[in-house]
């Protein structure tokens, strides 16, 4: 099991997903930190002049030291750059606790839809996935706010996750997103986009 999951695949990923908090315990310290390393690893081949672009196709530009250091003056500067976005989702799969940044993200989705029909499906989606009680993802919301979402399922509107999507922010924002700053993952991909620098003006 620890071999399996210390590969770095959708599938594996997917098995971690499922397993139990109980079946986890004992894997986390052992994989934690291997696992991240294998997935940035893959995104910024830091052994090579390739970075994360390379392998993410139809992108006009590489992050840039800059790029990098601006991820760390907010959560927001982070997640609007989509390099930035994926280091953060890969960081909170190696803590196991990626349902926040999935469900901020899938409201994004929600808000900009313009078909009442489409509203519907998405929002009866979103509720399935994260707010009902033991969804896959259920995130952590007080009663007040699941009870308003739960109310606005039968006609709901763009605005019918927001103030749950604002909570998963602040959670982010206050606990996630600094431990991701102070981490030795950061740190590697800013060395990595200094590197990368380096190998471009050559």
């Amino acid at each position: 099991m620890r071999e399996n999951l210390a590969i770095v695949s959708s599938q594996n990923m997917a098995l971690i997903d499922s397993m139990k908090p109980t079946d986890l315990s004992a894997e986390r310290k052992g994989i934690k930190r291997k696992n991240w390393r294998n997935r940035i690893g893959l995104l910024l081949k830091t052994n090579s002049p390739k970075s994360i672009l390379h392998l993410m196709k139809n992108r006009p530009y590489r992050p840039t030291a800059d790029d990098v250091h601006q991820w760390a003056q907010s959560l927001d500067k982070l997640l609007s750059h989509k390099y930035g976005k994926a280091a953060f989702c890969i960081f909170l799969k190696s803590e196991f606790c990626e349902e926040n940044i999935e469900f901020w993200t899938a409201c994004e989705d929600f808000s900009a839809l313009t078909s009442q029909k489409e509203l519907a499906s998405k929002a009866n989606s979103i509720y399935e996935e994260f707010i009902k009680n033991e969804a896959p993802k259920e995130i952590n919301l007080d009663y007040q706010t699941k009870n308003a979402i739960i109310q606005s399922l039968h006609e709901p509107t763009v605005t019918s996750f927001l103030a749950a999507q604002m909570k998963a922010y602040s959670l982010m924002e206050n606990n996630s997103y600094p431990r991701f700053i102070y981490s030795d993952l950061y740190k590697e991909l800013c060395a990595a986009a200094r590197v990368e620098g380096k190998h471009i003006k050559s």
